[in-house]
């Protein structure tokens, strides 16, 4: 059994990490958030200290780390807002956890470089969620992919339903969240370039704050992206069905749709993490390139040929 602590207890993705540490039967010896609407610990961890304030919490793990094997953190899960993630990921290696971290691992591609040399000093890992990697449907994707010739014409987007809430908080500040390509985008540049290789070419066709499209000339694929938190963007069956995301890939004009499964994944990543197998910087660093590209990218007009069917001219 491992000792876990987890920073950003209150936030939207954390009850997925609370259920992986407890379903691969470890358990939780601290919690920290700045909210305290933290009844979630107790569907997990009745015992788990909980912080209000980050320096206390350090301050305890300090004190486990000195208490030996058996009481020391082994692993951090960083769930806090993106502009904190390479800090508390510093804050696991210097006490000799390794982390796991949400995405992104970072905002900015060149704060990998730093966590690598801490990596190095101290023996400890820093591994990213890329859950996307172990869905079932995509896995088999990859491998026709892997095995067919020619360049695939892909189609992907992803609308999830934001409300008024999300601009107002630290997710709609570009400089805190990376902006709808590092927060929302993230995983799906992952995916694609797992899928069909690094990028040849980028364009930027739209770069609203509530959504943003765009083409991309792949090693394998052209590619037509879309990301919106629009809620009119969603098909009008989900509307209908209430459900508050859309995510579609269609290759060469064949659909595959894995809105399904896509929040059932965490345990699997953990089961990787624990057994030494889990996704470190070095696999999270193109897909942190690809959307720092795309955000600073001059918006392209887009031709006919390369626009998603949503993306609107210039």
């Amino acid at each position: 059994m491992k000792n876990f602590a987890l920073l950003g207890v209150a936030g939207f993705v954390a009850p997925r990490h609370l259920k992986a540490i407890a379903d691969t039967g470890n358990r939780l010896i601290a919690a920290c958030d700045p909210n305290d609407s933290v009844g979630v610990l107790d569907r997990y961890f009745l015992d788990a200290k909980f912080f209000t304030e980050f320096e206390r919490f350090d301050r305890h793990l300090e004190k486990k780390r000195r208490q030996g094997e058996a009481e020391r953190l082994h692993y951090l899960s960083i769930c806090s807002p993106n502009y904190l993630h390479d800090a508390h990921a510093r804050l696991a290696l210097r006490l000799g956890a390794d982390a796991i971290c949400e995405k992104p691992l970072v905002i900015n591609p060149w704060n990998l470089d730093q966590l690598l040399e801490l990596e190095r000093e101290t023996g400890s890992r820093v591994y990213s969620v890329l859950q996307l990697r172990h869905l079932p449907s995509l896995i088999a994707l990859r491998e026709q992919v892997r095995a067919r010739a020619g360049r695939a014409k892909v189609e992907l987007t992803y609308i999830t339903r934001r409300g008024a809430w999300y601009g107002v908080s630290w997710k709609g500040d570009p400089a805190k969240s990376g902006g709808l390509p590092t927060n929302i985008g993230i995983h799906f540049f992952d995916l694609l370039q797992w899928l069909f290789g690094p990028p040849e070419e980028i364009e930027v066709h739209e770069n609203d704050e509530d959504r943003w499209s765009g083409f991309l000339a792949l090693e394998r694929a052209d590619v037509r992206w879309l990301l919106s938190t629009r809620y009119l963007d969603l098909p009008q069956v989900t509307r209908e069905a209430g459900e508050a995301a859309f995510r579609s890939i269609t290759l060469d004009g064949e659909e595959l749709e894995f809105s399904s499964g896509f929040t059932d994944l965490h345990r699997r990543v953990y089961e990787e993490i624990l057994a030494g197998r889990g996704f470190g910087i070095e696999e999270a660093r193109p897909s942190i390139e690809l959307a720092y590209r795309i955000r600073t990218q001059a918006r392209s007009a887009p031709s006919a040929e390369r626009a998603h069917p949503m993306a609107r001219a210039r």
